[in-house]
């Protein structure tokens, strides 16, 4: 029997990838276990014997649209193909036995624990045999709490993104030997350098069940980044829940640097992307290195969230919009043209008319290329659910479209003044002779995207062009 025919009667397995880059990144580590495993990967969910949803947790509309990717897989299973529908991800995680009652469609809720025998337990369900679902736990527990204490701990700790080289015999022969399989064919890929957070921002869930702050150790990251190039990366975008804190674990507040600085060293590696920054923890020798090393392009991911000094520290957070606006300058006096985008969240609980107009009145002199716009919601088991002065769910909805009108025409103005600069695009889609990629400021499905004229590049290449107009935060280039 031919490899083909063997590989074609493997049990298959479609993978469906919710929420941020870092997710994605597990969902690439579940699918080089599962292939491991002895599973097939396959594209389409109706071509599956089992589908896996990886969910995301983090607000409310990302766990309804969880949801409803889970119920359309289980709608799968009465056209005979599909067996097994399976949740995994930071909302099964969160939410365990939970979401398991709740939602009987699926036939698993499996959480970071059970990642490592992630095949062993799909197989078991394919078999009609029962899992439990986990019960949810604060992940913070797992490690100790001071960062420096954690590294011998962690061994014993189910991290997705983390102790993952693969066994003898799984990977080639010859080069970096990682646990991951690419579930796509971009040129630009995000690359883990850290998992969890030590923050306590009293909005956010996060920390509970994606645990203390952990970094990956920089030879660690390059090996990845090495293997990533064989599989015609070309982007390196660096992902974690706080990327500005990277090496406090390892005892090097100023790791991050040190590991720009190797990435660059990596052959075939063209760029290198740094993603969530606190604007707290920026820091001179880290606005140097992501302007002065090679490679790594100025792009600035900071998260701001608000601009109001005194709804800041109700938000358990630092800064405020002149410390804010201070660190901007610094960015720009080196790199005039970095990309700069942030979030902010608007009707948080005590926020007053004061301090939106505060907040507008910021964003009007930042002058951001993105900035994304949302609306507070509560979310269980964070302190701001429990806060006075919680606002009307109308109230908060006008304010998040007052602050999102102004945004749109602020970042359609950022995008027209680009016009006439040379920016350097990664070709990401050729399709109907459009050739469509993103310039150096333009992170990953997010930013916005730029459209070459006049030129027959291929997938992956770069091409340098001219900014002839604009169209919202969307740019048009003459090769």
């Amino acid at each position: 029997m031919s490899d083909t025919t063997t590989q074609t009667h493997l049990t298959s397995v479609h993978l469906v990838s919710l929420g941020c880059a870092r997710n994605e990144t597990d969902s690439e580590e579940l699918a080089a276990r599962l292939e491991a495993g002895g599973f097939r990967l396959v594209d389409e969910p109706d071509q599956a014997d089992a589908v896996m949803v990886n969910t995301c947790g983090f607000i409310e509309q990302a766990k309804k649209d969880s949801v409803d990717t889970l119920m359309a897989a289980a709608d799968l299973k009465g056209d005979g193909k599909v067996k097994a529908v399976v949740a995994v991800g930071c909302m099964a995680e969160r939410y365990g036995r939970e979401l398991a009652e709740t939602m009987p469609e699926a036939d698993a809720v499996l959480g970071f624990d059970q990642y490592a025998d992630i095949s062993e337990r799909l197989n078991a369900i394919l078999h009609g045999q029962k899992v439990i679902s986990h019960v949810p736990r604060d992940r913070r527990t797992l490690l100790p709490v001071s960062p420096v204490q954690r590294r011998e701990a962690a061994a014993s700790v189910s991290v997705p993104g983390h102790h993952t080289e693969l066994p003898a015999g799984i990977a080639p022969a010859s080069g970096p030997r990682v646990l991951r399989r690419r579930l796509d064919h971009s040129p630009s890929a995000p690359l883990k350098l850290a998992s969890g957070c030590d923050r306590r921002c009293a909005f956010c869930a996060i920390p509970s069940f994606r645990g203390s702050y952990l970094s990956r150790p920089i030879d660690e990251v390059v090996a990845e980044a090495q293997w990533l190039v064989t599989q015609g990366v070309k982007e390196a975008f660096l992902v974690s829940e706080n990327s500005s804190s990277y090496g406090k674990d390892l005892g090097d507040l100023r790791l991050l640097e040190k590991l720009l600085g190797e990435l660059a060293t990596v052959d075939g590696l063209d760029w290198v992307r740094v993603s969530y920054l606190q604007p707290a923890e920026m820091r001179p020798s880290l606005i140097d290195a992501m302007i002065g090393t090679d490679k790594v392009v100025p792009y600035f991911d900071l998260s701001f969230q608000h601009a109001s000094g005194p709804l800041l520290r109700r938000m358990r957070r630092f800064g405020d919009a002149d410390s804010f606006l201070a660190l901007l300058d610094q960015v720009r006096a080196a790199a005039p043209q970095a990309g700069i985008r942030s979030n902010v969240i608007v009707g948080f609980p005590g926020e007053t008319e004061q301090d939106v107009q505060v907040l507008k009145d910021f964003l009007m002199a930042a002058s951001l290329d993105v900035t994304g716009v949302f609306g507070y919601s509560d979310e269980e088991g964070t302190e701001a659910a429990t806060l006075d002065g919680h606002l009307d769910e109308d109230e908060v909805e006008a304010r998040r479209q007052e602050v999102t009108d102004l945004v749109t025409e602020l970042c359609d103005q950022r995008a027209e003044e680009r016009v006439g600069d040379m920016v350097r695009v990664l070709v990401e889609s050729v399709a109907g002779g459009e050739v469509v990629g993103r310039a150096a400021h333009q992170g990953p499905e997010v930013d916005g995207c730029t459209t070459l004229i006049g030129s027959h590049a291929a997938v992956g290449d770069f091409v340098d062009a001219v900014v002839t107009h604009s169209d919202g935060v969307d740019l048009v280039a003459r090769a």
